[in-house]
């Protein structure tokens, strides 16, 4: 199922969560989308992140990493970076807008898109999300992970 409301395109996809088994509500976006954009199965994102989580060191009072509550960037960076993938900042503090959740303002390609609480994959200008993140073409995106 495609959005075909210009300047979006949205297919709902959930990183073969179901077909792994997992059940209920999570708030798994960066595994949701690093097993869609990495072409990963959904249990070995999971899993992986949790293990990383492990190692990290948190301010007190801070929770670590979790694949089903929520991921740290430093957490979301070592797994990306260690799979090869590269950072492409599109926004710094201060300047403002300049990249928006549109085919038209991403690169082609499989990309892991960081948008305010939230990362989603986009693949050659679509969406793969199970809703669509856009508003409508204007969400601000800080910055992109690519292969």
């Amino acid at each position: 199922m495609y959005s075909v409301e210009w300047p979006i395109w949205w297919m709902y996809d959930d990183g073969r969560r179901q077909q792994a088994g997992y059940k209920g509500g999570a708030r798994d976006c960066v595994v949701r989308a690093i097993a869609i954009a990495a072409e990963l199965p959904y249990e070995t994102v999971y899993g992986t992140i949790n293990e990383i989580a492990k190692f990290e060191k948190v301010r007190p009072g801070q929770n670590k990493s979790s694949a089903r509550t929520g991921v740290h960037k430093a957490t979301i960076k070592r797994y990306l970076t260690h799979l090869g993938w590269t950072w492409t900042p599109t926004m710094k503090i201060g300047s403002g807008c300049k990249v928006h959740l549109r085919r038209d303002e991403l690169p082609e390609g499989r990309l892991i898109v960081s948008v305010s609480k939230h990362l989603v994959a986009v693949i050659d200008g679509v969406i793969h999300d199970t809703h669509d993140p856009s508003r409508n073409g204007t969400r601000c995106v800080y910055g992109f992970w690519s292969k």
